[in-house]
């Protein structure tokens, strides 16, 4: 098992690096502060093919694999967490998934624009009582005129207000439970599609995050996705793979955190010294560095289990709830290094630890991961 990198991997992050540096992090504090979608950062990213990075040349993608993928999300997330939920939420949740499971012809319909980023796309799954039971959806699918006819909201909807291909999962009867779910794609302006509340939130505040709602909204068995009654399992595995995109997300939050609280423990002097020459301090950075570490290390082994088409859903798990705790848990640490100063909006330090809480929190909650880690050694015991 080798972690190290190819040299068109090393050549994408220094290329995401680049752009995440001069275009991303100028921006990353008006972002937050204004709630503004980042069109045109977006818009440069899908130049550069990061939107469509692991979907093949052949619908508009770059055609690289899942460890690319993890490189880009973690040195966008350094500069700009709501920017890496808006990409991630794109690519490892909707179109990636999507491509996996839609038709030859479904494929050439919906990936090339999105893919190119000439359209957004989202996920709708959540609902108001189905966050971490996702069986218990409520959104119904009715047959009807060679079509479905689709009534409910979706909540929490990451990319929702400026999705142009939405990825959907409705029910056809709540009385199968999961058997009854099936996954669609619709279009945004499709009669009955509508955005309602948008929430106001504690981080990635950049990235829309809304309510879709559907009131009659009739689309054609031809935006069905993958076999009637697989949409349940077709969504966990959209679930499962993403998290490692989260994982990644976590990682670079928290590696922005430790860099600036390197930078500002060299250069601030307390008793006549840096305070980055008091052991205690020195002590904290060593625990977060190494925290960092472990968490990338266990987000790159996902990865390559992916690549290599092994299973990954343990270590999909253990990355996610591993790195979300350590990004919580050294954001924290570097805001107070920075003391004061840190709680203040004159430095990053505040944005960096209310980004990083959503990785404990959306894809599957920290509880939720557990629950699969443990579940899965008894079953292997």
């Amino acid at each position: 098992m080798d972690f190290g990198l190819t040299e068109q991997q090393r050549m994408l992050r220094q290329t995401v690096r680049d752009f995440a540096t001069h275009e991303i992090e100028p921006a990353a504090a008006t972002i937050d502060e204004r709630e503004e979608f980042p069109w045109e950062i977006v818009r440069k990213a899908s130049e550069l093919g990061l939107l469509g990075l692991t979907i093949p040349e052949a619908y508009g993608g770059s055609g690289m694999d899942f460890t690319s993928e993890i490189v880009m999300v973690e040195e966008i997330c350094r500069a700009s967490a709501a920017v890496g939920a808006i990409c991630l939420a794109h690519l490892s949740l909707a179109i990636h998934p999507l491509y996996e499971k839609a038709s030859e012809e479904q494929r050439q319909r919906f990936i090339p624009p999105c893919a190119r980023g000439e359209k957004l796309a989202c996920f709708a799954l959540t609902e108001t009582e189905a966050g971490s039971d996702p069986a218990a959806l409520r959104t119904t699918a009715t047959p009807k005129n060679n079509g479905y006819l689709l009534n409910g909201t979706k909540i929490f909807i990451t990319n929702g207000a400026e999705a142009e291909v939405v990825v959907v999962f409705a029910t056809v009867d709540p009385s199968l439970g999961y058997r009854g779910i099936n996954e669609f794609v619709v279009e945004r302006g499709t009669a009955g599609l509508s955005v309602g509340k948008r929430e106001q939130k504690l981080g990635i505040r950049g990235s829309s995050t809304v309510e879709l709602i559907f009131e009659d909204c009739w689309i054609p068995d031809s935006n069905l996705i993958g076999e009637r009654g697989r949409g349940f399992r077709q969504a966990l595995e959209a679930i499962d793979a993403s998290r490692m995109a989260v994982a990644a997300q976590a990682v670079g939050i928290a590696q922005a955190a430790l860099d600036a609280a390197l930078k500002y423990a060299k250069g601030r002097r307390q008793f006549g010294q840096a305070i980055a020459e008091f052991q205690g301090l020195q002590w904290m950075l060593a625990d977060m560095a190494t925290q960092i570490d472990a968490a990338r290390l266990l987000t790159y082994r996902v990865a390559w289990l992916k690549d290599q088409g092994y299973p990954f859903l343990k270590e999909a798990a253990m990355a996610k709830v591993f790195a979300a705790e350590a990004s919580r848990e050294v954001t924290n640490k570097a805001l107070q290094i920075h003391g004061g100063y840190g709680y203040t909006k004159e430095y990053p330090l505040e944005r960096y630890l209310r980004d990083a809480k959503i990785t404990e929190i959306y894809e599957g909650t920290s509880e939720m991961q557990r629950m699969t880690i443990a579940r899965r050694l008894l079953a292997e015991g």
